[in-house]
């Protein structure tokens, strides 16, 4: 089999990149700041400059099939759409400065000292985006705002009861506190 892929010989692209797109590709990896972004316009580049799949793919470790992947969307959608990562931004049901909106009634009350809960934001929140949301959702939209869940304890769990307490004061005098020292004759 290694015999039949080294004597394969790897036909060139169907279309060549003509010599300002190469030269476009170049301005574009240039003036790019993403490290994603800037692979893809690797491989289009070393592709554009006449290396194969094989040596493309030693190069920046993507595999020969996703190259051609990358080509093919280049050819498709031109540089612009090509170089635009397509996962960059926000994808929330509301934009922050809405969700800052929506929750400011909320903090309000917070800080009033009134007991707010979870769930009653949550469909409110439903209510206002017009469809049910996973449960962490909510729990993320609150931090990313900087509110957080404080309950205060009134007191520890394990505490005694005052009756308790008073019992063992009642208990222990301060005189049998008192280290003593025993005859060895009486430990005996």
């Amino acid at each position: 089999m290694e015999a039949a892929k080294a004597g394969r010989k790897e036909m060139p692209t169907k279309k060549p990149f003509s010599k300002e797109e190469l030269e476009a590709i170049a301005r574009a990896r240039k003036l790019n700041h993403d490290k994603v972004v800037d692979k893809w316009l690797e491989v289009l580049e070393l592709r554009a400059a006449g290396q194969t799949r094989a040596q493309v793919s030693e190069k920046t470790g993507f595999a020969q099939s996703y190259i051609t992947e990358l080509v093919r969307e280049y050819r498709e959608e031109g540089l612009v759409e090509f170089a635009r990562k397509q996962y960059a931004g926000n994808r929330r049901n509301m934009s922050t400065a809405e969700e800052a909106g929506f929750l400011e009634s909320y903090r309000k009350d917070a800080e009033q000292g009134k007991i707010i809960e979870v769930s009653t934001i949550k469909a409110a929140y439903e209510e206002k985006v017009g469809h049910t949301i996973g449960g962490n959702q909510i729990y993320l939209v609150l931090h990313r705002h900087g509110l957080r869940k404080v309950m205060p304890r009134s007191k520890h769990p394990n505490k005694a009861s005052d009756e308790v307490i008073e019992a063992s004061k009642k208990l222990t005098k301060p005189s049998e506190t008192r280290w003593q020292i025993i005859p060895p004759s009486v430990c005996d």
